[in-house]
């Protein structure tokens, strides 16, 4: 018999559970918890695996439409694309694995988010990364990008999918704690979901995949906690992957899944085997027996503590058709994976653990997900931001070179560079577009996807930050031709015990709600990361949201490369807003003033109007950070040639008014365009013209050889 650890003060509060949640847990069990059962409870009620602190938010958010097939709650979203087809995706945050192990954590977490996309019976087409770093001159930031970027590589290019898209950011407040959120998506038939409520008394519950070791236990709760400086005492809580594994184990589950063995299936992330169980049992309103040692472990000696709170990574649970299970064998030892009878279904509302016929955890299994704790916590508004401070007079060609060449708006072909983004062979538009695309293989229809959020907007004023992230996604994906479906959220933010940061949460979240009921691009999916904070310094808040968007047809993409010959109009309006800027913080190290506030009607206008227009334009391109110099500038070099621009102004040229694109067009197809936009309300302006080989900026001049060498040549500068 394994002798277990005294339950104390200090074993409560290592393993992420206050005293009053420690009362809550005798209370409901009428007696004092075992060591396993401890570690369960840690598991299920963080926040991590809880939402303990979000739930009550979250629920504010739409999440319905009729493109929905399924919404938050199962492994991953999923929408209709039609033709009986189905987009599933999602994305998840490793942000304490990385910062711990970048090259595992990133690729573990590119693991996970594949397996909630093909648990759900989806083949895997493309995935998308948002990552957030610190200053490039800390000391770690260096170490940290070529991990997490080795990671990301390693895995998804030995798993076999495309990597179309993301974002990278760098500023002080990721020093110490980076984000690493990780996005996939899939295609399946609309009417071979597979879900993960269990269903059925007596019904197998089957262990399949790779064999549980001692990596990642814990993993669930040390990412529910802020770090200090005992950090690299969590380095054995990073799981390790193994893409060969997960590949053949999408094959197994994919090839068993045809086969009508399966009842319900979930993969094993965080908390493991414990959060696999009772998620099942609990979707499915049934009780879990497990047998530990029926598992396959790899380790020897492991005690069930170690083996229900182990994250080993290509793992998934099953509950089985009784009748199917030779059939379900033959397909797991095909592909040398593991498939084991590890429990049962019960009628009881029951989390039932043994171990060699020892009873090591009985708990109520409601009580461990149904019943976990929520919290209304306290939370302070945003206090408005002052005006923003008088501007020095800038040289706009010097302005402009220097915010093409800073790390945060330099080109990131060396971070995209190193993933495979053609494997399949349906990418029809590669990264550092709006939106990459990715063809609905064997149709002529695309699918877009593009990940998107300006943290200093949503630190200086949450819903309006709130509302520009999901904007700026949709005019990315208007911008390549895509009718935007549906979200994914990834929550990332740092205390939430703090009234501020528990502020800029609810904030956020009524900004994005509100901008995804106008914008129909409902959340189907999502994460929350909280505590993510270093000696009690926190990151921006960072609600990053990824986007998808439907292309009926090849044909309708829009690139952002424009012509020598064609003219430039700039749609929306122009105020010349410049608090929170790109301008203000790349070139002056200021965050000052208010976010700009985002017109979720006009968004919705102006972006239907591009879709509408595609038969007139060349090339579209959203304005976002750094203005209409920035992204003409973007344009000019993804054509290979010149711009001019006859207006000047420093409001004008760099300022981050929304709603707004440029369109790139024939002169001739000017006449037809302006009367569009006369019939539906659209503000538009001819403002310049493409060719030659000068960007040019009222009367500044720069040639186009000097910024193009400095947008390609600042990332790798900084750490090739």
């Amino acid at each position: 018999m394994t002798i277990e650890p005294e339950i104390t003060p200090a074993l409560i509060e290592a393993h992420g559970l206050s005293a009053d949640e420690y009362d809550r847990i005798i209370r409901r069990l009428n007696r004092a918890p075992t060591y396993t059962e401890l570690g369960i409870f840690s598991a299920m009620w963080n926040e991590h695996c809880s939402y303990k602190s979000s739930k009550k938010w979250l629920r504010t958010l739409p999440t319905t439409g009729p493109q929905v097939i399924c919404g938050p709650g199962e492994n991953a979203g999923v929408v209709d694309i039609g033709d009986g087809q189905a987009l599933v995706f999602k994305m998840e945050s490793h942000n304490h694995p990385s910062y711990i192990e970048p090259h595992q954590g990133a690729a573990t977490g590119i693991g996970g988010i594949l397996r909630d996309v093909f648990t759900m019976g989806a083949r895997p087409i493309a995935t998308m990364n948002a990552l957030s770093f610190g200053e490039v001159s800390h000391p770690k930031t260096r170490s940290l990008v070529n991990g997490v970027v080795e990671g990301i590589g390693a895995y998804g290019n030995c798993f076999g999918v495309p990597n179309i898209g993301g974002e990278l950011r760098f500023h002080k407040s990721y020093n110490g704690n980076c984000l690493v959120n990780a996005f996939a998506a899939g295609l399946a038939d609309a009417d071979k979901i597979f879900y993960s409520a269990a269903s059925g008394v007596g019904m197998p519950v089957v262990y399949l995949g790779a064999k549980t070791g001692r990596d990642g236990v814990g993993g669930a709760t040390m990412a529910s906690a802020e770090f200090d400086d005992s950090i690299e005492d969590k380095r054995p809580t990073v799981q390790v992957g193994d893409p060969f594994t997960e590949k053949r184990l999408m094959e197994a589950c994919q090839e068993l899944m045809r086969t009508g063995a399966v009842i319900s299936i979930q993969d094993m992330g965080a908390a493991g085997l414990t959060c696999s169980a009772v998620e099942m049992g609990d979707k499915g309103g049934l009780g879990v027996r497990l047998d530990l040692e029926k598992v396959p472990c790899r380790e020897t000696g492991m005690t069930a503590y170690e083996m229900m709170l182990s994250e080993s990574q290509e793992r998934m649970l099953m509950v089985l058709r009784p009748e199917k299970e030779a059939v379900a064998k033959a397909v797991f030892d095909k592909w040398d994976l593991d498939f084991a009878i590890v429990g049962e279904t019960i009628a009881e509302d029951r989390f039932l653990v043994c171990m060699n016929g020892e009873v090591k955890a009985d708990l109520p299994l409601k009580a461990l997900s149904g019943d976990a704790p929520e919290y209304d916590r306290p939370w302070l508004p945003t206090a408005a931001a002052a005006d923003m401070a008088e501007l020095p007079q800038i040289d706009a060609a010097a302005a402009l070179l220097s915010l093409i060449s800073s790390p945060n708006y330099a080109s990131r072909a060396w971070v995209w560079e190193q993933y495979d983004h053609t494997v399949m062979a349906d990418t029809l538009v590669r990264p550092g577009s709006d939106a990459g695309i990715v063809r609905v293989h064997g149709t002529n229809k695309a699918i877009a996807f593009t990940s998107d959020v300006t943290p200093r907007y949503c630190r200086a004023n949450p819903v309006e930050g709130g509302k520009q992230a999901v904007a700026e996604a949709f005019r990315n994906l208007c911008a390549s031709g895509a009718r935007p479906l549906a979200t994914t959220d990834n929550l990332n933010f740092g205390n939430p015990q703090k009234p501020e940061i528990m502020g800029q949460f609810v904030g956020c979240i009524e900004g994005i709600g509100a901008a995804c009921l106008v914008l129909d691009m409902p959340i189907v999916s999502g994460n929350v990361s909280l505590y993510n904070e270093t000696d009690g310094r926190g990151i921006l808040p960072t609600p990053t949201i990824g986007a998808v968007g439907l292309l009926d047809s090849v044909e309708d993409i829009i690139r952002a490369v424009p012509d020598s010959a064609d003219i430039l109009v700039l749609v929306g309006e122009t105020q010349g807003h410049l608090g929170q800027s790109a301008l203000l913080a790349e070139l002056f190290g200021r965050e000052d003033g208010d976010a700009p506030h985002v017109d979720l009607g006009a968004e919705r206008r102006n972006g239907e109007f591009v879709r509408a227009a595609r038969g007139l334009i060349t090339a579209a391109h959203d304005l976002a950070d750094g203005g209409l110099a920035l992204a003409a500038a973007e344009m000019a070099i993804a054509g290979k040639c010149g711009v001019s621009i006859a207006q000047t102004g420093t409001g004008y040229l760099f300022g981050e008014d929304q709603g707004r694109y440029l369109l790139a067009l024939p002169a001739d197809n000017l006449p037809e365009l302006a009367a569009l936009a006369a019939e539906t309300g659209v503000p538009l302006a001819e403002i310049g013209a493409f060719g030659g080989e000068n960007i040019t900026l009222g009367t500044a001049t720069l040639p186009l050889n000097i910024v193009t060498a400095a947008h390609r040549g600042a990332l790798p500068q900084a750490f090739g």
